[in-house]
């Protein structure tokens, strides 16, 4: 039965008696739900077991979080088509169990940086959709004050280094601040994200390297969505089983359409890493867009590829039907969806009343201590002194 409906069947008992039926029903809600995922594949290191416990309160905050992703970047895919979004734009759709899994394993002491695929991390990290949809409309009330747009979202009060635009990146930077957290004596590991695209590059095996050496708590995370803006895994990897290729150091393949997959094997990841350093793991996802907005995506690959991922193994629908199978009713997942338009659609509305940033923010910040020392604008004899003002009250 459905809580809402159940609650609704308490009504006629009185006093003590339906304190009792409410703590009953409360307890049976959160009672503990065992589910088999696919077994994991695993690289130097001893599997997982594919059992994950859950229960219907944290299935139902997977839903409305991977529910929120999928309607903002739908809404983010609209207004790019309307021109209120310019320049790039990499949309998520497809992948939220990656991050919901991963959020889920980990807390907001954790850090986390990932590559220019990076709108669905700015919720999962705290921040609003309203924030999202105006930093990309280039508004003076987004995520980074409008001056960082699609690829350069990040969040320094909860950890999220970004959004960072060139290809790789960020896999020595996620190193680095794995080390921080280790010379601070944190309990905390670095999430760093990159996709299959990027798994080829030299700088991620630098990294991979001093990780290793170092004992790093750092958790290399490949999203493997199949293919590298439109080149297929196979097409440009020897070896696409990335999950191997820090060689020295473990790793383990997770089905990444899965969110309890993902959570389960994200807590392991993260026991091992701060016992015992680096730990590569590579997610089998799907993104449904394209590479980004300039992408169709169906170019290098066929319609109904596309279709079959979404009918089989679509995410959301996972935990829906999760949800569905242990008694909750499908109006309130009905009420759920609606209320999650209804957020998203006056988030775009909100963002789009926003205003540009005015033009000397584009010197601002670039140094913390500035000295006064002047910069050489693009007119002869123009100079601007930056400010330090991260809070952007002037």
């Amino acid at each position: 039965m459905a809580l809402p409906a159940a609650l609704q069947g308490l009504k006629g008992q009185a006093g003590s008696q339906l304190g009792m039926s409410v703590a009953r029903l409360f307890a049976s809600a959160a009672a503990p739900i065992k589910v088999e995922v696919m077994p994991y594949k695993v690289h130097r290191i001893e599997e997982p077991s594919n059992i994950v416990e859950t229960n219907v309160p944290e299935l139902m905050n997977f839903y409305k979080l991977m529910y929120k992703m999928r309607r903002m970047e739908i809404a983010a895919d609209m207004m790019y088509k309307a021109k209120f979004i310019r320049g790039f734009c990499h949309l998520y759709d497809g992948q939220e169990a990656v991050l919901t899994g991963i959020e889920a394993a980990i807390t907001l002491q954790d850090s986390m940086i990932t590559s220019y695929r990076d709108h669905c991390q700015h919720i999962s990290r705290g921040g609003s959709i309203k924030e999202l949809m105006a930093e990309l409309m280039g508004k003076r009330e987004g995520a980074t004050r409008g001056l960082g747009g699609s690829m350069h979202i990040y969040n320094r009060k909860n950890n999220f280094y970004g959004g960072n635009g060139i290809v790789g990146a960020q896999i020595p930077l996620g190193a680095g601040i794995a080390l921080a957290h280790k010379y601070r004596g944190e309990p905390n590991v670095c999430i760093t994200m990159y996709g299959d695209g990027a798994a080829n590059q030299g700088q991620k095996y630098e990294a991979l390297n001093m990780a290793g050496l170092w004992n790093l708590p750092v958790i290399f995370v490949c999203e493997n969505n199949h293919y590298g803006m439109g080149t297929a895994e196979w097409r440009a990897a020897k070896s696409p089983n990335f999950y191997t290729r820090g060689d020295y150091i473990p790793g383990i393949k997770v089905d990444g359409m899965d969110v309890l997959a993902v959570k389960h094997a994200v807590a392991f990841a993260k026991a091992y890493a701060l016992a015992n350093g680096p730990i590569v793991m590579e997610m089998d996802t799907y993104r449904y867009h394209g590479h980004s907005m300039s992408d169709p995506g169906s170019t290098y690959r066929t319609r109904d590829e596309i279709n079959a991922m979404r009918t089989e193994r679509d995410p959301i629908e996972r935990v829906k039907k999760l949800l569905l199978a242990n008694g909750v009713d499908a109006g309130e997942l009905k009420k759920v969806d609606r209320e999650t338009k209804k957020e998203v659609d006056e988030a775009v509305e909100a963002a789009k009343a926003g205003s540009a940033p005015p033009d000397h923010w584009l010197w601002k910040n670039m140094f913390m201590e500035p000295l006064d020392a002047p910069m050489r604008g693009v007119l002869p004899g123009q100079y601007h002194v930056s400010e330090f003002d991260p809070e952007y009250k002037n």
